[in-house]
Formats: structure tokens, C-alpha cells, sequence
């Protein structure tokens, strides 16, 4: 398979145009239909969506009664067809066609050569300004039928499901307009039985206000049914005798606009989107209560057709990915977004320690002050619940516990932040304890060798919370825990005594990209004053470290597991949507390969901006799955209490995150194995 191929990673492509109508011209319109066709078939698209009626017009009035016009829209149908033969997409265009007595305001699915099937109308807008009864039939109780178009008999109703055999995943369904404005449109039963892609050809003309009520619409429409909802109205050409028309196109997937564009356009224009087919799955997966809903309207559900066609995608095309992958999934690019993310998240976390100190009796809290992010930020989650249940911050007993590599700089910061914060300060320094330590375990430090290894890093790990233990238990505390998710995620936290271990961890939940952002937050809204924000913001600049090797350069962390950045890229897919690893190196790959594309987070330090490679990407995945999958899950096993924070997903043993601690990581290592890996991947 071809890694570079969005066709080869369950995505699939899916455009919404609209262009110029002619009025009572289907010959016109029917070429405009083609040549966008043929634009959308360059550039890889499976699906593309016309507007209402486009074949002869939405605002056509009584015109549509004529056989002129309807000869002629049949003829412009077949040009359509016979064009579409040689053409990657479906194409699904908007004709009023007749069958027995009446007309039908109709979607037209063709794709290769012929009609897969016709979708009727269901509800006719008959108030304000629209009269569509006068002249056309309502299709809501077009079930099981067909309909006879220049001599061939294909699939006709509400119930029709399009199904690409070759593309998991990609399965259709068309509404029109008024449909989508009903209590219970068809889409919502046509997602219950299968559909994934809902779209609809709308006519819609535009009044003040109206484009922002077709957005509310598509976007719960997509939440609320799990699926890409694919949305095309009619624009310029359309009759302004009493109405005026905008070309609204846009592309909804599970409530995030994918894509959409400008309105009020000139000539022809289209909304292009790479739709996750895999998202879709995994999240109606997850999500019980979907298939649920499906049994409770079997009776409706159970009988919709399913018309199969074989689209035979680009698969050995490198085509680009059109969606937006942020380079930080658990922190937003928008600053609004990331704002309300970061306030949110904070308050999670304050909330969640006021309500246990609460039902545990109002005990102190213990912590340990390093200087590094992760204690920074649980020290003001905890000044602020204190403040908020009116008690004195000089309940918080911090502690900085400065080792064999405990670097001068970290600590100083720690002094001052607590002094600025105005907690009870104290320093108790663990290096005689953890040499007495190595002696006794006749442990080749003592004996003067330079043996930094997991054991003397780990004494005083274990050293520093055997303390927070005991002075909780001496001064009437519990330990707060400072660990955050990603830690979690990798392993990287000393297990039993040491930092895996608290009475209560508030950044358990958080993921560590996240926490610099909610401390600049906690800076930039002014939480706790000047000094103690130039306190924050200095601690912002620190290289993340744990500082317990000796030696003249600063342990780093990433140095040695590996970004953060790439493992908590990793962890929000593998968390959330249980993506395979060979995917998500494309989706990092995406995300990470050009410093300069796409946006970066408000406040993200320039200095700190880079790019990785795909056998970068590819290497530390690799490193991820073993870590997350063979190995951690013991320590995530036995994990104190505290509040899932992120949607990204939690990894608490009793919330989102249920696994076996002795599993192994083969079959995800065995995937990235059976991948052609581009040349230096």
C-alpha cells in the first residue's frame, strides 16, 4: 500500500459546489455539472454535491411544470451519465423528474456510467416564502420503489444507501433542503442504518441570519449522527425576482467544520474535505448508545436498500490530506478555543480538589515544589482551591527536595513561587538520606563509582514522596500528586513509593503539551499577581528535566523518551479513536513535517518550534507502543484518584482506560511493519 495515500488510510474525499444556474437552461447547468466534475476528479474527490434542482434551477417556479423543461432535464441527465463514464466521483446532482402523476424534487446519484438510484424529496417548505407544494410531490413515503428514466428502471426513495465496496466505510446518503429543518430528518434514520456521508442539495435562499441557522443545523446533524454531514446551496443564476441566494457550501464531520467557503460567489466554487471514514467507525463504536438507538427504530431502519458501486480510488496517488491536523490534538491553534480549553481545564482540576478535601475532612495538602511544570502547575491548582473554600494558602505544606543533581536555578524558582504564593515553604534536602540509602544497598555509588542508573535515580524518587508520606501523615495532609498523562501514558513515574503513588493527583489528566499552556493561562488572566506571573513565566523557560543525574549538562527527559510533542500526538489517537499506528504516522507526518505549515498555538516559543521527519515519526511510535502497550499499564493500573480532564481521554483503570497490565505490543508493532515506508522512513 501507499503509505503517502489518504485512499490507503481510511479517509475519503468529498467536495460541495455550487456555480452559476441557468434558469430553465438543464443543458447549461449540465455542463457546469460535468466541468466541476472533471476539476473534482483531478484532484481525487469520491464524492461531489450540487445544489437542489441545479439542472434547471431551484427558483424555477411554475416553469418546472412545462415539458419543455422536463424533456429537457432528462436529456441533460443522460449528458451526465454518458460524461460521467470515465470521472473518479460520484456526482449527485438535483433534478425534478416525473413519476406517475406528479413531479419529484429529486437527488440523482450517478457515478461511472449510470444512475446507482434516485432520492426524492421528503418534506415541502410551504410557509413564507416557499410554495413548493404547488408543484411538487412530497417524497416521504417513497419506500422500496423505482423510477423509470429514459427506459432504465433504477432504485427510487428515501431509503437508498450508496455503498462504495472498495472504500470502508463510505456509505451515502442524500436529503434535500427541508429535509434537514425537520424534527426527525431522513438522514438521522438513513445514519442509523449504515450511512456515514449525509448531504444535502439545498436551494435555500439567503436572508439575514440564515447562513448561521444552516450551520447550527449541519453541525448537530454530523454530532448527533456520528457522520460527515456534506452541505451544497444554490448561489448566482437563481431568480432575485423576490429572493437573493448565497451558495453556502460547507463540510461538517462529527460536529468540526472540515471545510467551507466564501459565500455569495460569482461562478463556480467548491468546498473540498478528506472526510475519516475510520473516525466515524470508531466513534459509533464507542458509542453504545448509537447502535441502541438503531435497535429502538429497527422497524424504519431495517429496511433501507443498500445499491453497491466500486469507486476504484487513487490509491498509488500522493493527493495531500485536506483537513486540518493540529500538531497539538489535546491543544487548540485558535486562541478563543485554547482560552476556554485552558480555563475549563484548570477548573476541572480546582473543582475536583475542592470536592475531596471536602469529603475527607479538610485535610492540609502536602506537596513537592521541584521548579519543573508539572508541580508548578499542581501548587496553584491547589492555592486556588483554597481560595475558593476560604482558607489560608499556609494550609498548602510545599516542599522543594533537592538531590545529587538538583539544579540551583529550578530550585530558586521553587523557593519563590511558593513565597509568592504565600504557602507554608519548606526545603528538606534528601542527598545524605539517599547516600545512606546506596551504602546500605552496597550500591557502587557509595563506593565512590559514577553508577547513575534506574536505582540511584529511583532512591530518590522513592525518597522524595516516602517524605510527602510521612509529613502528610505528621501534619494532617494527603500528598497531591504531580504526575500528568503523558508520564502516565509512557510509564515515565516512579512506581509504588515514589511519583506514580499520591493520595489525590489533579494533573493526572493532563496531558503535558496541555500544561504549559494552562500555566500561561493562569499568567495571562491574572490569577495570582504580577510577581507571582513573572514567577510562572520564568518557570515556562525551563527544559524539562528530573534532575537526578550529576553532571555538568541537564538531564533531558525528551532526550531520552522522546518529544512529548510526537508522544501526546500518538496518545490523543491511540486514547480517543484507537487509530492504528501506521495512521497516525500519516497523520503526524501531516502535522509535523514543515515548521512553517499550519498554525502553531498562541504563546508557543518560536526557539521551540520544529519539524520531524517520517522516520523520526516512525521511530518514536515504535518506542510508544511498546512503552504504552507492554509495558506502563501496571503503573496506570494502580492509579490515585483524580478528575479526567481532557475529551482526549483519561487513563484511569476505572474510566476510560481498561487494560490488562501483562499485554504486549505486537500486533501494533506488526502493523507499521507491513507498511512500503517511504525511502529514509
Amino acid at each position: 500500500m501507499n503509505f503517502r495515500s489518504i485512499y490507503s488510510h481510511g479517509f475519503a474525499r468529498v467536495a460541495a459546489c455550487t456555480g452559476h444556474a441557468a434558469i430553465a437552461d438543464p443543458r447549461t447547468n449540465a455542463e457546469a455539472v460535468l466541468r466541476q466534475g472533471r476539476r473534482c476528479a483531478e484532484d481525487g474527490v469520491a464524492v461531489a454535491l450540487f445544489p437542489e434542482m441545479g439542472l434547471c434551477g431551484y427558483s424555477i417556479e411554475d416553469l418546472v411544470l412545462q415539458d419543455p423543461v422536463l424533456d429537457e432535464v432528462e436529456e441533460a441527465l443522460a449528458d451526465i451519465v454518458t460524461g460521467s463514464a470515465d470521472l473518479l466521483p460520484v456526482l449527485v446532482v438535483g433534478a425534478p423528474l416525473r413519476h406517475r402523476n406528479r413531479i419529484y424534487n429529486c437527488a440523482v446519484v450517478v457515478h461511472r456510467g449510470r444512475i446507482l438510484g434516485v432520492a426524492p424529496k421528503s418534506y415541502l417548505p410551504t410557509y413564507r416564502e416557499f410554495y413548493e407544494k404547488r408543484q411538487i410531490a412530497a417524497g416521504d413515503d417513497e419506500r422500496g420503489g423505482t423510477i423509470r428514466i429514459r427506459g432504465t428502471e433504477v432504485p427510487f426513495g428515501t431509503d437508498l444507501l450508496f455503498a462504495a465496496e472498495d472504500v470502508p466505510g463510505l456509505v451515502l446518503h442524500a436529503e434535500i433542503c427541508e429535509d434537514m429543518w425537520v424534527p426527525v430528518p431522513p438522514s438521522a434514520e438513513a445514519a442509523l442504518a449504515g450511512a456515514t456521508v449525509l448531504l444535502n442539495l439545498s436551494g435555500s435562499p439567503i436572508t439575514v441570519g440564515r447562513a448561521e441557522d444552516r450551520k447550527l443545523l449541519c453541525r448537530s446533524a454530523s454530532a448527533r449522527c456520528l457522520s460527515a454531514y456534506v452541505y451544497a446551496a444554490a448561489g448566482a443564476g437563481e431568480s432575485t425576482t423576490d429572493l437573493s441566494w448565497d451558495g453556502q457550501t460547507m463540510i461538517y464531520e462529527n460536529g468540526v467544520l472540515l471545510a467551507e467557503t466564501d459565500r455569495f460567489p460569482l461562478g463556480d466554487q467548491y468546498a473540498v474535505a478528506d472526510i475519516d471514514l475510520d473516525l466515524l467507525r470508531q466513534e459509533r463504536q464507542r458509542m453504545g448508545t448509537f447502535d441502541d438507538n438503531r435497535r429502538t427504530h429497527a422497524a424504519r431502519t431495517g429496511d433501507f436498500r443498500r445499491v453497491d458501486f466500486h469507486l476504484d480510488p487513487p490509491t498509488s496517488t500522493d493527493l495531500g490530506l485536506k483537513r486540518r491536523v493540529e500538531r497539538f490534538p489535546f491543544v487548540p491553534a485558535d486562541a478563543e478555543r485554547l482560552a476556554q480549553d485552558c480555563y475549563e481545564a484548570y477548573n476541572i482540576q480546582v473543582s475536583g480538589l475542592v470536592q475531596r478535601l471536602g469529603a475527607i475532612g479538610g485535610p492540609k495538602i502536602v506537596i513537592g515544589v521541584s521548579g519543573g511544570l508539572d508541580s508548578t502547575h499542581a501548587l496553584i491548582v491547589a492555592a486556588r482551591a483554597m481560595d475558593r473554600v476560604g482558607r489560608p494558602r499556609t494550609d498548602i505544606l510545599a516542599f522543594t527536595m533537592p538531590g545529587f543533581a538538583t539544579g540551583e536555578y529550578t530550585k530558586s524558582n521553587a523557593h519563590a513561587l511558593m513565597k509568592s504564593l504565600g504557602v507554608t515553604a519548606a526545603e528538606l534536602d534528601i542527598t545524605d538520606t539517599a547516600r545512606l540509602m546506596l551504602k546500605e544497598m552496597d550500591h557502587p555509588f557509595s563506593q565512590g563509582e559514577p553508577a547513575y542508573d534506574v536505582t540511584f535515580e529511583n532512591v530518590q524518587a522513592g525518597l522524595r514522596t516516602d517524605y510527602l508520606f510521612r509529613l502528610a501523615n505528621q501534619r494532617g495532609g494527603i500528598v497531591l500528586g504531580t504526575g500528568d498523562l503523558s508520564e502516565l501514558a509512557l510509564g515515565w513515574c516512579t512506581y509504588g513509593v515514589g511519583d506514580q503513588m499520591s493520595h489525590y493527583n489533579v494533573n493526572g489528566g493532563v496531558p503535558k503539551t496541555l500544561i504549559q499552556h494552562l500555566i500561561r493561562w493562569v499568567v495571562s488572566s491574572d490569577q495570582f499577581g504580577d510577581e507571582a506571573g513573572r514567577i510562572l513565566t520564568a518557570i515556562l523557560d525551563t527544559e524539562i528535566s528530573p534532575e537526578l543525574v550529576p553532571g555538568e549538562e541537564l538531564q533531558s527527559t525528551e532526550s531520552k523518551i522522546g518529544p512529548y510533542a510526537l508522544h501526546d500526538f500518538t496518545l490523543y489517537y491511540v486514547l480517543r479513536y484507537g487509530f492504528r499506528p501506521s495512521k497516525i504516522a500519516f497523520l503526524a507526518w501531516h502535522a509535523w513535517r514543515d515548521v512553517e505549515a499550519g498554525a502553531w498555538p498562541p504563546g508557543f516559543p518560536e526557539e521551540d518550534r520544529g519539524a520531524y521527519d517520517l522516520a523520526e515519526i516512525k521511530h518514536w511510535l515504535e518506542y510508544f507502543c511498546r512503552r504504552f502497550f507492554q509495558f506502563a499499564q501496571f503503573k496506570r493500573s494502580a492509579m490515585p484518584n483524580g478528575p479526567k480532564v481532557s475529551a482526549g481521554g483519561s487513563l484511569s483503570p476505572r474510566g476510560d482506560w481498561r487494560a490488562p497490565s501483562d499485554s504486549n505490543a505486537r500486533v501494533w508493532l506488526r502493523d507499521l511493519e507491513r507498511w512500503e515506508w517511504p525511502e529514509g522512513a
